[in-house]
């Protein structure tokens, strides 16, 4: 069994920083790609940031430059830290991960962590 938990979020005025934080646990797994996502009320599922195996990152349009994804392959944790918030960056951000268990690749998710950005 394969779960990812995630911490950090909050509620932080607009020009603010948060840090959200996800630990992948389980046995026998290997991860491939990291990232987070996010969804606002009455909106879909959008990628906010994703990190390889290898380092290599990418970011929606609308948080680059502001937000910084990175990950810890020894410890199977990936981060996200989020400078310069603003109020559209209000949502619940998911962790999420594709991992290999059992000769099989598959998508995990967190259980969402609400950030709220507001004066």
């Amino acid at each position: 069994q394969v779960q990812l938990v995630e911490s950090g979020g909050g509620s932080v005025q607009p020009g603010g920083s948060l840090r959200l934080s996800c630990a992948v646990s389980g046995s026998r797994f290997s991860i491939n790609t990291m990232g987070w996502y996010r969804q606002a009320p009455g909106k879909q599922r959008e990628l906010v940031a994703g990190i390889s195996s290898g380092g290599d990152t990418n970011y929606a349009h609308s948080v680059k430059g502001r937000f910084t994804i990175s990950r810890d392959n020894a410890k199977n944790t990936v981060v996200l830290l989020m400078d310069s918030l603003k109020p559209e960056d209000t949502a619940v951000y998911y962790c999420n991960a594709a991992i290999y268990r059992l000769n099989n690749l598959n998508t995990f998710w967190g259980q969402g962590t609400q950030v709220t950005v507001s004066s």
